[in-house]
């Protein structure tokens, strides 16, 4: 039996309006997360979780399925997506097809590849881990150059090192988590309450394919690089 693949697409998003459907270099957001996610041959399924009839309705037609509606209460701004992770498993319990792994492939990130998904699922499949995420290289340094506001109005750094830092090379190495993907150990997510409550391993992913659409201008940089990698074949 293959892996099965979760997307987790809210209708309502404060950011960027409709998001999840918006046309994105002619095909709706979560469109390019169902189909690299039914490029990777060892994922037999993929399963949209959303609180939206439209959302749902997209998700079909490009091949997902959607066995069930997030209730709404599980789609709120201030909702962890942790409790739509656990709705999700909860469902496929009741039909005994409980995974061993929620692979979740956020509709936000789509510029990733196949390879970056099975790349996931390999190194979870070396043991050791609870969860797999994704990383890229951070560009801003908490030990170097990320500050915080004091109660007086002056800032520090949001981390102090006990010997003084003067340039990002000798500031301990940082990474930024993506949304590109994450595999997680189901049974993990039904009896802890958050991700780095266990062993968690990264796979590092290239900046260009980890932006992550939260607003107009990620947006609008993400429709850019696809349309540039389509003038050279590099995207369907």
């Amino acid at each position: 039996m293959g892996n099965t693949a979760f997307i987790f697409a809210r209708g309502q998003s404060k950011g960027l309006p409709d998001k999840n459907i918006r046309l994105l270099a002619g095909k709706p957001l979560i469109a390019w997360a169902i189909e690299v996610a039914k490029e990777v041959r060892s994922i037999s399924r993929v399963i949209v979780s959303t609180d939206s009839r439209e959302i749902s309705q997209i998700a079909l037609k490009y091949g997902a399925e959607v066995p069930f509606i997030r209730p709404s209460e599980l789609a709120k701004d201030e909702t962890p997506e942790w409790l739509a992770w656990r709705h999700a498993l909860n469902y496929l319990k009741t039909t005994n097809e409980f995974p061993e792994l929620m692979i979740s492939i956020p509709a936000t990130s789509p510029l990733r590849n196949k390879e970056d998904i099975e790349k996931c699922i390999e190194e979870y499949g070396k043991g050791n881990s609870e969860a797999v995420i994704t990383v890229t290289n951070s560009h801003r340094n908490p030990y170097f150059n990320v500050v915080k506001e004091q109660l007086d109005g002056t800032v520090r750094l949001v981390n102090e090192l006990s010997v003084s830092i003067n340039n990002r090379q000798a500031a301990p190495e940082v990474f930024d988590i993506t949304t590109v993907c994450y595999v997680v150990n189901s049974r993990f997510i039904m009896t802890h309450n958050g991700i780095f409550e266990g062993r968690v391993r990264a796979v590092n992913i290239p900046a260009e394919r980890s932006i992550d659409i939260d607003t107009l201008l990620d947006f609008e940089i993400a429709e850019a690089l696809i349309l540039k990698k389509q003038d050279k074949n590099e995207y369907n």
